[in-house]
């Protein structure tokens, strides 16, 4: 089948909890995307995740034949990358160590960790090159944005990067220069929501939605006045584990309206729903606090706002945060996101010369600054 193409061959694997979602590139032109489904049954009778790698990796070989997609025709695969120490941003060769990490779930269990597993047992036997690009573990963050206010707790950088930094390099680009020349506020809004200031190529500060950060989303509560948290855990209502689970999960719309669907709520507030009118609008007030925030940080000095992810479908929701924001720096808007074309962007930067790919096993600790 690949006999027919000409440009580099990468195919792109993505895991997720009950499915492998892969595609096929060839250069920028993504020629099929399918969603390998694993029935929860199945994975059932695997202790850890990294258990079902054998699993999988026999779906996905099944899945190439019916292709016609021979792996020795690639020429790399990029993969998602899973729960590792924290990174600079950037594009990983699949190494040793990193290995060794995902398959002790060192630092957590997820399905993303079964990213690069996959593409080294595939691609190792016919000498194929592995790559990740920008995990969720990406940590640029400078020193002074560590401190939380507590010795006991320290910020972490938990965010959207893989979709992040792809949208920030294609502004740059559109802007005619590169993404360390630029400094750029960048908002993913979607089930979650991260926005992050981009200074010269690192993300510098941002907010992490998943330990409740930022502004509250479809389904998280965002940051919420400590000691009435505290409060609560004290209350009786709850238990620690559900208290977690209002803050990620069940929090923001879920909470107040019962729904995570932002059209759903965007729908409401037009028939007239006062409650869902004031939330959508909240939600947009507080994006848009964030990105002055992120304003500070880079001083001011910032070269355009990007708004990406789902909600940036939302012509009220674009509207509503860009004529808070609007005077910061123009705004420039790319819905949704595509997760395998990032992938396969990453790898091609590499493959082209145009970013030198990085060592995961000497590289990490958080290198801000």
């Amino acid at each position: 089948m690949t006999g027919q193409y000409n440009g580099e061959k990468i195919l792109v694997i993505n895991p997720g909890s009950t499915s492998t979602k892969i595609a096929f590139f060839v250069g920028e032109r993504k020629q099929w995307v399918e969603n390998v489904a694993h029935p929860a049954d199945e994975l059932a009778v695997f202790p850890r995740i990294v258990d079902q790698l054998d699993f999988r990796l026999e779906a996905l070989r099944r899945e190439l034949q019916n292709k016609g997609l021979y792996v020795e025709e690639l020429t790399a695969i990029a993969a998602r990358g899973g729960l590792l120490k924290p990174i600079p941003g950037g594009v990983y060769a699949v190494d040793r160590t990193m290995l060794e990490e995902l398959r002790e779930e060192r630092y957590g269990r997820h399905a993303s960790n079964l990213g690069a597993l996959l593409a080294h047992e595939l691609g190792s036997p016919c000498n194929v090159p592995s790559y990740i690009v920008d995990p969720i573990c990406v940590d640029e963050l400078e020193p002074v944005a560590r401190i939380s206010g507590l010795p006991q707790i320290q910020r972490r950088s938990v965010f959207h990067a893989l979709n992040q930094k792809r949208q920030a390099r294609r502004v740059a680009a559109e802007l005619g220069k590169k993404y360390d020349e630029v400094n750029l506020i960048v908002a993913h809004l979607g089930g979650g929501i991260t926005i992050g200031a981009h200074r010269r190529g690192r993300v510098v500060d941002v907010s992490n939605g998943v330990d409740g950060e930022g502004p509250f989303t479809p389904e998280r509560s965002g940051s919420l006045p400590a000691a009435e948290v505290v409060r609560l855990a004290f209350s009786g209502l709850y238990t620690g584990e559900e208290l977690l689970r209002l803050i990620n999960g069940r929090g923001g719309f879920v909470a107040y309206l019962g729904t995570n669907s932002a059209r759903e709520v965007e729908e409401r507030a037009a028939a007239g729903d006062a409650e869902a009118d004031l939330l959508f609008a909240a939600l947009c007030y507080q994006v848009a606090r964030e990105i002055g925030a992120c304003a500070a940080v880079l001083s001011g000095q910032v070269d355009a706002v990007v708004l990406t992810g789902g909600l940036a479908y939302s012509r009220r929701a674009v509207e509503e945060i860009k004529k808070r924001v609007e005077f910061i720096a123009p705004v420039l808007v790319y819905p949704g996101e595509d997760e395998m074309a990032a992938l396969a962007e990453g790898v091609l930067r590499v493959l082209r010369g145009e970013e030198a790919p990085r060592c995961y096993q000497y590289e990490g600790g958080g290198m801000g600054g």
